[in-house]
């Protein structure tokens, strides 16, 4: 599949914030750009490599040059729910339980090998991640705006690791894979600075507010007709086709719809285009395809072909 780079004009901010984390994640501009596109369209990023390609470095850097609250979550196979949500311990001075916020209560969450853990661990995100809140003990308590969700994840071959299930990966808007850098690339990272060093350094770009308002254009973008056709005619495709065991949901279109609208918003424009769409389909959509034969033995970019072969560009 052939990507579709967007064309952000020079002295944006969001130029300002590709270029520094270009300067610190070699090689993987795409990648970078569709991690922003996630953001600016208030979704949840999946990242799936083998260890040591940059998933930490890259939620990371996300947080600092926008200046987000920042926290992480070390998923391990003992990690319980409450320690991700927080939990109540009684105050004897108060005589009263005082509920102790869990690092869920953070604008950019880095769920760290999220796989290590076990299903009822991964279900403490589900809430936090499709409604904004968190409830503990019958009582409901919003997370903090923007709200963000990096998860990183192994390949489920490794030891340790425990599948995602389809409800859980249903709320990420996008999965994407890093890839070892190029050739070049990775001689200009073993010869170069540190890059713990280069992430301390590095300082906000955006403000919260600045943030939200970019946030807000995406969601005034406009999709013609023709554009929700295309995209509900892929969600037929893949109802229909025998390739699949399971086809796309309508939460999967409205991911897709989205995702495609903030890929025009970096491309600094308010409509979207069927290159939009084309753009963000594997990130948005293969994984919510996870458990048909298809999926288990081809890749994200052979999947994409089949879809975008099959339906036609209006």
């Amino acid at each position: 599949m052939k990507l579709v780079k967007t064309a952000m004009g020079p002295g944006t901010p969001l130029t300002a914030i590709l270029d520094a984390a270009s300067e610190i994640i070699l090689g993987k501009e795409h990648q970078l750009q569709l991690a922003i596109a996630c953001l600016l369209a208030k979704g949840h990023l999946l990242i799936e490599d083998v260890p040591g390609v940059g998933k930490t470095t890259l939620a990371h850097l996300l947080g600092r040059l926008l200046g987000l609250q920042y926290s992480r979550i070390q998923y391990t196979s003992d990690l319980l729910p409450a320690d991700v949500v927080g939990v109540s311990i009684f105050d004897r001075r108060s005589d009263s339980f005082r509920f102790h916020p869990g690092p869920i209560f953070a604008q950019l969450v880095l769920a760290d090998e999220i796989n290590r853990a076990t299903p009822k661990t991964q279900s403490a995100l589900l809430e936090a991640m499709e409604e904004r809140q968190v409830t503990v003990e019958g009582e409901t308590r919003p997370v903090p705006e923007p709200f963000f969700v990096v998860a990183t994840q192994n390949p489920i071959h490794q030891i340790g690791t425990f599948p995602l299930p389809e409800s859980q990966l249903d709320r990420f808007l996008m999965r994407i894979h890093l890839g070892y850098p190029a050739a070049e690339q990775e001689r200009d990272l073993l010869a170069g600075e540190d890059r713990r060093r280069m992430l301390e350094r590095q300082r906000p770009i955006l403000s919260v507010a600045e943030l939200l308002a970019l946030q807000q254009r995406v969601e005034d973008v406009t999709a013609t007709r023709p554009i929700i056709e295309y995209c509900h005619e892929i969600l037929l495709f893949t109802r229909r086709s025998e390739q699949f065991t399971h086809g796309l949901s309508p939460r999967a279109g409205l991911g897709l719809l989205k995702g495609a609208k903030a890929w025009a918003v970096l491309d600094n424009r308010d409509y979207v285009i069927p290159e939009d769409i084309q753009a963000v389909l594997g990130p948005c959509v293969t994984h919510r395809l996870a458990g048909n034969e298809l999926t288990e033995t081809t890749g994200q970019d052979e999947i994409c072909n089949l879809i975008l072969e099959s339906v036609p560009v209006p």
